[in-house]
């Protein structure tokens, strides 16, 4: 058996190739990031046997800089495992109590994880087609996070400028409110408007929902604000919607596409109450293959949903946190699906019910809600099978 082990680095890679008996078979060499740096890593480990079935290579996951190369490595037909750097650097520590790590012993490192560790399992073609998806989810998620600090944006400037606004409609965040703003931004521009162009722009804006009677409230208001006359402000709080605005319509397309994989996909998860296209696309790309999870607390521990677990001598910890260790957007996403599991399917609103009332904080009973669904995903997905209640 051959084993390969690469460190991964932006302009570089370093790889170590190693027999059964840890003999090297390579000094540990440097290939650049591009296609001849491949070929060169190919035609070294081709040349020691072209029988892929007996190579097994092994990758740390570096985010995009470790992309290409995996793509390449699956391409090839090479059985590679990517392996979670905090698991690599705690071999490596347990290799000798000398503190070293340079990128050609992390390369050795890894390939002596590769033949020790029999339980590592290759990145399947299902996980890596799956990119895509995880990245929309990915995408979308960062967007969505971009968007709330903007909205938040928003509501500070509308508290320096017109800070009465806010108690006479629902939300600031409506289309009504985005375009006043956007024309009139500030108490002291409303009161100068003509009312019925503030008529017009409202009953346009909320299509029939605002009309002459809200215009004139508004400017009647407007008048006896206590809101500053700051042009600067107002200038941000144009630009700042603007960009909501904006942002909100690359959200829909992103969405657009992550509906469009997920059609495709005819994953039972969507039949499950509760689970839209959202959650339940985030929840595959970051699982990725399920069969690569022996059992289903395998992936609450990729999530870093397992409890901690600490215990020494006469000591043993009671009071066991989250390890909170894996993908925080697939920790995201389980714990806000479980919320609205919970709140539409009636097994799931009577398990969460049964947990508070064996006085278990709110969110410590959903943590058991999602193990719960965790587990229930990943039998459905292995078998193909829709959800029953």
């Amino acid at each position: 058996m051959i084993y390969v082990g690469i460190d991964v680095a932006k302009d570089k890679h370093d790889c170590c190739i190693l027999e059964s008996e840890a003999d090297k078979l390579y000094l540990v060499f440097t290939i650049p990031n591009n296609k001849a740096g491949f070929d060169e890593l190919y035609e070294k480990i081709f040349t020691v046997t072209d029988d892929k079935t007996k190579i097994k290579v092994g990758l740390e996951a570096t985010g995009h800089y470790s992309l290409n190369l995996l793509g390449s490595l699956i391409d090839k037909g090479l059985p590679t495992c990517v392996i979670n750097p905090l698991h690599t650097n705690l071999y490596r520590k347990g290799l000798s109590l000398r503190k070293t790590k340079t990128d050609k012993v992390d390369a050795r490192s890894i390939a002596m994880m590769l033949m020790t560790n029999k339980t590592l399992k290759p990145y399947s073609d299902t996980s890596y087609h799956s990119e895509e998806l995880k990245s929309l989810t990915r995408y979308r998620f960062d967007k969505v996070q971009e968007r709330a600090k903007l909205k938040s944006s928003v509501a500070r400037l509308v508290n320096i400028l017109f800070p009465e606004l806010e108690k006479l409609v629902p939300s600031l965040h409506m289309a009504s409110m985005y375009a006043l703003l956007s024309q009139l931004p500030g108490a002291s521009y409303i009161t100068k408007c003509h009312l019925t162009h503030l008529k017009n722009l409202l009953e346009t804006a909320s299509k029939g929902h605002y009309g002459r009677d809200m215009a004139i409230t508004l400017r009647n208001t407007a008048r006896d604000s206590i809101g500053s006359v700051i042009p600067a402000k107002s200038m941000e709080l144009k630009h700042t919607i603007h960009l909501i605005e904006v942002m909100t319509e690359e959200i829909d397309e992103i969405e657009d596409s992550i509906k469009s994989i997920m059609d495709t996909c005819n994953s039972p998860i969507m039949t499950i109450p509760g689970i839209s296209y959202r959650m339940g696309a985030m929840i595959l790309a970051e699982i990725g293959d399920f069969t690569r999870f022996n059992y289903a607390d395998q992936i609450l521990a990729f999530a870093g949903l397992s409890p901690s677990t600490y215990q020494s001598g006469q000591l043993d910890s009671s009071y066991s946190h989250m390890e909170k260790r894996g993908s925080r957007y697939l920790r995201y996403a389980l714990f806000n699906a479980a919320k609205f599991v919970c709140k539409w399917d009636e097994n799931f609103g009577a398990y969460l019910s049964k947990k508070i009332g064996e006085g278990k904080h709110y969110n410590v009973a959903i943590g058991h809600a999602t193990k719960k669904l965790v587990r229930t995903i990943y039998q459905m997905e292995l078998t193909g099978e829709a959800y029953r209640r």
